[in-house]
């Protein structure tokens, strides 16, 4: 059997996503989208579900993240070898930019699941010997330089993405954009599927438009309005000439400039958010849309610890592959459950201790707080009060920080610096610590081993949020603003602790930064510490329903079901 043959034998959906995260060596994810991308492949890869993921190869990785003394965030260069773990293809392809062909190439990596599925995913290359210097570097930086740059990448990822599969005979039963950096993979499909111009007043009728909406599914990820892509028409006659007539093209993707989302909108037949909150937030942005939800998760086997998965597999067999069994979780002693805890923290305090060099005490309350470091998620909140954390956490709590700023999101570049100000404030009453350079190693030990995971976004600008389900499998509570997946997943005092009101709001208004840091610190003051503190039993209580409410329901397993169900059968 030839390398292609098991990508041909059946059709398949085709999941794009300008990042898929499949594991630490391979940097080609930025953050929560392209995690759970990854995260999204290897379910299918379990399930022996019939998909190909489609995405760039991003040659210099994202970044490696340096800080100084001050906390400036310095953004190095993380060059990887695509030739090391995947296959070059043999097909090529060709996508006009610039009013030049681009020639694509791919490298083919498999992932590969214990129940013996396997899942192809394409990385598509332009760093080849035929193409001008400036368009070889069109797949080494994941969402660099400017409009242009990342114009012509979405280009190669949907126009070029889309000419690979036909070029590698690969049948495709439907195309799964995952967020709109995809969507010019319509105007490829446009391109594919005219009709006869029957007359020259219909012009509509050259294009086989409800043909291309049943083939197209579309996930949107967020309700911030960077997240929505929006190029002039201008630099799109520029960079990709008229792939439609100007008027068409307004039409299907917006009147003022090309917006990727409403160009995807437009010619999905399946739309949906990824949670109920976002669904409804998306509705009202994008009104006269049929807009669903379903509620992301994450790979089960992936995310949790060693510690945890060894008690599992004595406990409850066969959970990896079946997450629902992790309701059974009443089958573990509590003192097995918090003996597998104290080593995933004991291990997460070496870290600690090797990156920073600060001890830690494994008796001490930590929490946990690691993410992309943009304004909305406020991870400075904590901070707002230092005195008022100082004297509610001295000899109490501990503090473990990390995660990166985009290299142009300056506004999110001093927020670490403000968080690295705000650990030297701390110094001597409460031990805080930033741990440079996140990756998803670090992710999994920072996750498992913090007693509490602490998520404080503006509501309602959190789509979903994937790393307090992270932190469910590996019996981690949450203490939270009910925004994203929490307002699903939240009992109060059962699965873990809101922070503010109850999620009421459906427009992008802020809420109040005073009021959500002043709730925070009387829960953290009053309920969360004492409880830690004095009442181990019920505690561990709250780690199991963790588990068992939370991680049995907010897994991949359970949400690519409701994929194939809800939006590849139609």
């Amino acid at each position: 059997m030839s390398t292609l043959d098991p990508l041909l034998n059946e059709p398949k959906i085709a999941y794009f996503s300008m990042e898929i995260g499949l594991r630490t060596d391979v940097p080609t994810y930025s953050g929560g989208l392209g995690v759970l991308a990854g995260d999204t492949i290897k379910t299918c890869a379990d399930l022996k579900l019939p998909v190909v993921g489609v995405t760039l190869v991003s040659r210099q990785g994202y970044f490696r993240q340096e800080l100084d003394a001050d906390g400036r965030q310095h953004a190095k260069p993380a060059p990887w070898n695509p030739r090391q773990v995947m296959t070059l293809v043999k097909s090529q392809v060709r996508v006009t930019i610039d009013r030049r062909p681009v020639v694509v190439a791919a490298w083919l990596y498999w992932v590969e699941s214990p129940t013996g599925g396997r899942v192809p995913v394409l990385f598509l290359d332009t760093d080849l010997a035929d193409n001008a210097p400036e368009h070889r570097e069109l797949t080494s930086f994941l969402y660099g330089r400017d409009a242009a740059y990342r114009l012509r990448q979405e280009a190669i990822l949907g126009i070029g993405g889309g000419k690979m599969l036909q070029a590698l005979g690969v049948t495709v039963r439907k195309y799964h954009m995952n967020e709109g950096h995809s969507a010019l993979l319509t105007l490829e499909l446009l391109e594919r599927f005219r009709r006869p111009i029957e007359s020259v007043w219909h012009e509509e009728l050259v294009w086989d438009v409800e043909r291309i909406k049943d083939l197209c599914v579309f996930t949107t990820h967020t309700p911030v309005d960077a997240g929505h892509d929006r190029f002039p028409y201008d630099l799109v006659e520029r960079v990709l000439g008229t792939p439609l007539p100007l008027a068409a093209l307004k039409r299907f993707a917006g009147h003022d400039m090309l917006n990727m989302t409403l160009l995807a909108l437009n010619l999905s037949r399946f739309v949906n958010g990824v949670a109920k909150k976002h669904g409804e937030v998306s509705r009202t942005l994008f009104p006269g849309y049929e807009i669903s939800a379903i509620t992301n998760g994450v790979h089960t086997f992936t995310w949790t610890c060693p510690e945890m998965a060894a008690l599992y597999d004595a406990h409850l067999p066969g959970w990896a592959n079946d997450p629902e069994l992790l309701v059974r979780v009443d089958n573990i002693p509590d003192d097995a459950l918090w003996a597998a805890h104290q080593a995933a923290k004991t291990r997460l305090l070496a870290l600690v201790a090797r990156l920073t060099g600060a001890a830690m005490s494994p008796d001490i309350l930590t929490i946990g707080f690691a993410r992309r470091m943009t304004p909305y998620k406020r991870a400075d909140l904590l901070f707002s009060d230092i005195k008022r954390l100082a004297d509610l956490g001295e000899g109490r709590l501990q503090i473990v920080l990390a995660g990166k700023a985009h290299p142009q999101d300056e506004p999110g570049q001093r927020i670490i610096q403000r968080l690295v100000q705000a650990i030297h404030a701390l110094r001597g009453r409460v031990t805080a610590v930033f741990l440079p350079d996140y990756d998803m190693d670090m992710a999994l030990t920072v996750i498992a081993g913090s007693d509490l995971w602490l998520n404080t976004p503006r509501r309602p600008h959190e789509a979903s949020g994937t790393s307090g389900m992270k932190a469910t499998h590996n019996g981690v509570p949450n203490f939270s603003v009910l925004d994203g997946w929490w307002i699903e997943g939240h009992v109060e005092g059962v699965t873990g602790w809101s922070i503010g009101p109850p999620p009421r709001e459906s427009t992008l208004t802020e809420s109040g930064d005073a009021r959500d840091a002043h709730d925070l610190y009387e829960k953290l003051e009053r309920v969360i510490v004492p409880l830690y503190r004095e009442n181990r039993r019920e505690w561990i209580a709250v780690m199991k329903h963790a588990i068992g409410k939370n991680a049995s329901f907010f897994n991949c397993h359970r949400m690519m079901r409701r994929y194939v169900t809800e939006a590849y059968l139609r």
